[in-house]
């Protein structure tokens, strides 16, 4: 081989080993390229798909962060369902009621799908099968939401009974028809009242009381075609949204940005704050509860609200940038292309989000209105 070597001109010897080295570089480069659109298609997916016809979030769905990581799958399957997307903040209340957001089955949804309970081990079937079952109990109840939550946990009986009885959901019936069911199954034994007050009425068939224990966990209203809707009070933009600035800004200079910072008392007491708990702060200031101080994140903000086009974007609008991750960051838009946020440089501070700057490149287009 040695000799072999020697008979090759040194030019070719020189060039073959670059031309192998070109084609080695080549090789590494297709490498990383294909990687990285991988990466880049799965962070593609993970963005919330804004639907139009109510917008995400409206209404606030105050759950607890086990059910707020399923809300990009609610989403997800709303869409594929043809669910409008205002229904999810219900949903997620729906499934705090039901399980917190724990377990493999967090909707509940065996029974509705296969009969039976304990048929779903998958928390993604069992959000795929929950929205698909809620959208046909919704449907079936002429969009009486009300309606619709109790025969989720009644069953769909209980849709005509009510359309035998008035049509319309009422307390009054709940309770009936839970007697009247009770009365036929009390005798295996298998049935008691989930809550003291209604053994009086013998009402121990389900939980007439559903209706209630699932809207503690929504702030909104619910209009006459049965959607969810916006909050009564007008919402963060306009005068409101003045009064939350002007909060804000009596913290300006005043503090210094600690990631996690702000959700203790003795954080707020000494300035430390992040991005997701000032927002939180400077709401709660003007008498909005946004979310609880130990767990709200950009992430739980998101849920908040109703989505505004950013072309309609008012003082007091809540606007989110992707910066470490999707809605990595969050701040309170003051106009003219400013935001009041807690950035890492400088704490509590009014920041640029016009074209060509930090913030301006990274705004997502994601703006909730309080």
């Amino acid at each position: 081989m040695h000799i072999v070597l020697q008979l090759i001109p040194k030019k070719y010897l020189i060039g073959g080993t670059l031309i192998l080295l070109g084609l080695s570089g080549l090789l590494i480069m297709s490498t990383i390229v294909a990687i990285t659109g991988e990466f880049e298609k799965d962070s593609q997916q993970s963005q919330v798909t804004e639907i139009e016809g109510g917008g995400i979030g409206v209404g606030t769905a105050n759950v607890s962060p086990e059910v707020m990581k399923y809300q990009p799958l609610l989403e997800k399957y709303a869409q594929k369902h043809g669910l409008d997307a205002s229904y999810v903040p219900i949903m997620m209340a729906l499934m705090m009621q039901e399980s917190g957001g724990r377990g493999n089955d967090p909707m509940q949804s065996s029974e509705s799908f296969c009969g039976s309970v304990g048929c779903i081990s998958s928390p993604e079937l069992s959000v795929d099968k929950g929205v698909l079952h809620f959208k046909s109990v919704l449907e079936k109840a002429h969009y009486d939401l009300k309606l619709c939550l109790q025969s989720y946990n009644f069953g769909g009986g209980f849709i005509n009974y009510v359309m035998k009885n008035g049509g319309k959901y009422t307390p009054e019936l709940a309770i009936s028809f839970s007697q009247s069911q009770y009365q036929k199954v009390k005798h295996t034994g298998n049935y008691h009242c989930v809550r003291p007050e209604m053994v009086p009425y013998q009402a121990c068939y389900g939980d007439a009381k559903y209706v209630d224990a699932v809207l503690k966990y929504y702030t909104g209203t619910i209009t006459a075609d049965g959607k969810p809707a916006a909050p009564a009070s007008g919402g963060s933009g306009g005068k409101s949204g003045v009064k939350v600035i002007d909060a804000g800004k009596t913290l300006i200079g005043k503090t210094r940005y600690v990631f996690g910072g702000g959700r203790s008392q003795s954080d707020i007491n000494a300035g430390r704050f992040d991005c997701s708990s000032f927002v939180r702060w400077a709401f709660e200031q003007v008498g909005m509860n946004v979310g609880p101080m130990s767990g709200v994140t950009t992430d739980t903000l998101k849920t908040q609200g109703q989505a505004i086009n950013p072309k309609d974007m008012k003082p007091g609008d809540v606007v989110f940038f992707d910066t470490y991750k999707i809605d990595g960051h969050v701040g309170i838009y003051v106009g003219n292309n400013q935001f009041l946020g807690c950035q890492g440089k400088t704490g509590v501070a009014i920041a640029s989000m016009a074209k060509g700057t930090y913030f301006g490149e990274r705004f997502n287009g994601r703006v909730k209105r309080f």
